[in-house]
């Protein structure tokens, strides 16, 4: 087993959603506010040249007894299969963290203004990397037909009342 080890935020998430919600993300924007007290605007120099970002982020809202290790349907959908904690991507995990990609709007200072995140405000950012075209998935992508279906309002607007 691999020896325990201290995390500590390189940012915070401001604005955007208070809470989290498992669909319509889609344009909600929000501000990732770097650690002024740990890094200077040099931290994120040339991060403009980049339209999407990858954060590392820790589920800080999640209950520490809500930990479902055993295989459970998606969203307790009775018509999508089991899955252990690793075929899912939800903030029920032993460490709680999470990892999203967003479109990087623009950078004043320490904020960078982001769309998509999701995060709600209060996240304790983790890491940020800027999305490389060349680093995501090589070959053909694979995957069951309940990830489609079950997301298919994640990014969606949010409906109007």
């Amino acid at each position: 087993m691999a020896d325990e080890f201290t995390v500590v935020p390189v940012a915070h998430v401001v604005g955007g959603r208070a809470e989290p919600t498992d669909d319509f993300w889609g344009g909600s924007r929000a501000i990732i506010r770097v650690d002024a007290d740990r890094f200077t605007e040099g931290s994120v120099m040339g991060l403009e040249d980049f339209s999407h970002l990858e954060v590392v982020f820790r589920f800080h809202l999640t209950d520490p007894t809500d930990l479902h290790p055993e295989p459970r349907r998606p969203r307790d959908n009775p018509d999508w299969p089991l899955g252990g904690i690793f075929a899912h991507r939800n903030m029920r995990r032993l460490n709680w963290l999470g990892v999203s990609r967003c479109r990087l709007i623009g950078i004043d200072g320490l904020d960078l203004h982001v769309e998509d995140l999701d995060a709600v405000d209060g996240t304790p950012v983790l890491d940020i990397k800027p999305w490389f075209a060349e680093t995501g998935p090589r070959g053909e992508v694979r995957q069951p037909a309940w990830p489609t279906e079950m997301l298919a309002d994640y990014y969606a607007s949010p409906p109007t009342d």
